[in-house]
């Protein structure tokens, strides 16, 4: 570990700046696993006819649970015990997620026709496809704040 990015003592991530792409390849990462678990939330819930709020809930939920599913995995490698894994995805995913979750879900139910269209159509790829990068989009600049303080991703790198 470079001991400019980590506090040897604490085991945890210093302040200090951070490079776009440092929030980015931090935000990809989040959006892995939020991009696995919105599109099988959406898909689902489209395909078995659940309401809009039921599939956008189910693609919430999904999209927390591979989220945090992929941090634990790295840090799990790591040798960290489940519980205090799944506390680092917590403390690192949590934030990014919801904003995440907040973007891409409420441009899928302001698309117009979007929710509605069934997974055959252009129409619901594209907007959920769209919706996605404009959560990675809006989600860069807060994972850099966030990692500029030692919080969010940062809090994993100390794992790696």
């Amino acid at each position: 570990m470079d001991p400019r990015t980590v506090n040897q003592h604490a085991g945890h991530p210093t302040h200090g700046p951070v490079s776009w792409a440092m929030a980015a390849q931090a935000t990809l990462h989040c959006l892995t696993g939020c991009a696995i678990g919105e599109v099988l939330g959406m898909v689902i819930g489209t395909s078995i006819g659940l309401h809009n709020l039921g599939t956008v809930v189910l693609s919430i939920a999904l999209a927390f649970v591979f989220g945090y599913a992929l941090t634990m995995r790295g840090v799990l490698r790591a040798g960290l015990p489940v519980r205090q894994a799944l506390g680092v995805a917590l403390a690192a995913d949590t934030i990014s997620i919801a904003v995440m979750e907040i973007i891409d879900n409420t441009a899928m139910v302001a698309i117009p026709g979007a929710m509605d269209a069934g997974i055959g159509s252009v129409l619901f790829w594209a907007s959920l496809a769209g919706s996605l990068v404009l959560a990675f989009v809006v989600t860069t600049p807060v994972n850099r704040w966030l990692m500029g303080r030692g919080k969010g991703h940062a809090v994993v790198h100390a794992y790696h």
